[in-house]
């Protein structure tokens, strides 16, 4: 039964359903759009042929779910792995709609992926079955109606592999398809660090919410990809101890702080985190339990359950990663009086700089750095306001209030522009 019960509280879709559910019934909303936002506007599975490099061909199964496009066209990004499943894209793509609204940026949520290896397939075989996806979505795609981005295991180079397919299908160069491209194809500055900048935004708020000094804060990363490695970065640079990272392979820890910089060179060089001189090998899920104010849980979901909750110590928990904390564990964190900074708040910097990439991309014009930092923190710093006032006037958690917030822009879109039929 045990089994059974955790298999329930790590699916995705179901926590996503269990948390929307309860923000609904706090906002009193109607029973009809209650049904309408609780499900996806689209499913799309497709089978894609790919002719390997040894002759044979190999049918990939690729998922994109469109969750809604009331509030503008559909943003989420497309992931490669060999665990995707119809459950987590729908999550996703539903994560990324209250996302987009609670930050107030004019798109619904979407998500897509393909059930594959690509640490297995060459660079030929992963453009071809990428080209192929993004043609069997030709319709559904488009800068008014769903806008991609990288996600677990794609990249700048899968992002151009799909603006270049879909610009040959229509005809003319079309670069707003898509975000998260190199800058030459009309890529946005600062977008690369942009979700671990977010991050860094949140946690000086938090601590200026709960008025807790910079000064010796101590934080555990978990994940040290592209959006904890930057938060850790940025963080460190902003005057906070990292004294701790936590990846698959296992952690490290130095109390006194752990020098990110030279960590990332050390992995750049050897492919891992391990063996770093400037710290001691730890325990990575002893790391999560480990004593410290912020814990940034960065990497992938249900990485706080039921099972470890009660033995989480950090004062903070700033969700870097989609989905890391089950409705379970928010109940057991939330009496222990933990802070946490929900994901669909937390690690919305990323969405935000997407934005911020398509308008430029429509516009033709591209911003200097420091002018896209700025206005992704005058939006987060903003958007963390609204969701701890909303968490006062409500008494409710801040997950809990960043879901009514988004919940009830999307129904005000929708009541105001009525239902088509």
């Amino acid at each position: 039964m045990e089994t059974i019960s955790l298999e329930h509280e790590i699916n995705p879709w179901e926590a996503q359903a269990a948390r929307f559910d309860f923000a609904a019934q706090k906002l009193n909303l109607d029973e009809g759009l209650w049904k309408l936002l609780r499900s996806p506007s689209r499913e799309i599975i497709v089978h894609i042929p790919v002719s390997m490099d040894d002759g044979s061909v190999e049918v990939f199964t690729g998922y994109r779910v469109q969750h809604s496009i009331a509030r503008g066209p559909c943003k989420g990004g497309i992931r490669y792995a060999p665990d995707v499943t119809l459950d987590e894209i729908r999550a996703l793509a539903s994560w990324m709609t209250w996302k987009c609204a609670v930050v107030n940026i004019p798109f619904g949520g979407a998500k897509g992926g393909v059930i594959c290896d690509p640490k297995k397939m060459s660079i030929g075989e992963l453009e071809r079955m990428t080209r192929r996806y993004t043609a069997e979505l030709i319709e559904f795609l488009g800068p008014e109606k769903d806008v991609p981005a990288p996600d677990v295991n794609t990249n700048e180079q899968v992002m151009a592999w799909i603006m270049d397919t879909y610009s040959m299908h229509m005809r003319q160069t079309v670069t707003s398809v898509v975000t998260g491209k190199p800058l030459a194809l009309g890529g946005s500055r600062g977008r690369r660090e942009a979700t671990g900048r977010g991050i860094a935004v949140m946690c000086d708020e938090a601590l200026r919410y709960l008025k807790l000094p910079r000064a010796g804060c101590r934080v555990i990363v978990q994940g040290f990809g592209n959006v904890g490695a930057n938060a850790a970065r940025l963080m460190m640079e902003k005057g906070y101890l990292i004294v701790g990272i936590a990846e698959q392979d296992g952690g490290l820890y130095n109390n006194n702080g752990i020098d990110v910089t030279l960590l990332q060179q050390h992995r750049e060089r050897n492919g891992t985190i391990l063996g770093f001189k400037g710290a001691e090998g730890a325990d990575s899920t002893g790391l999560l339990q480990a004593e410290c104010e912020i814990l940034i849980p960065a990497a992938t979901e249900n990485v706080i359950t039921s099972r470890n909750a009660d033995r989480i110590k950090a004062r903070i928990v700033c969700e870097g990663a989609n989905g890391p904390t089950t409705a379970v564990a928010d109940e057991i964190l939330a009496d222990k009086k933990i802070f946490i900074v929900p994901d669909i708040l937390a690690n919305a910097g990323g969405v935000t700089a997407s934005y911020f990439e398509w308008v430029q991309d429509r516009q033709g014009y591209f911003w200097r750095e420091s002018v896209v930092n700025e206005r992704l923190e005058h939006i987060l710093a903003e958007s963390f306001d609204d969701v701890v006032r909303y968490a006062e006037a409500h008494a409710v958690n801040n997950r809990i209030a960043a879901y009514m917030l988004a919940i009830d822009r999307v129904a005000c879109t929708i009541r105001q522009r009525g239902i088509y039929a």
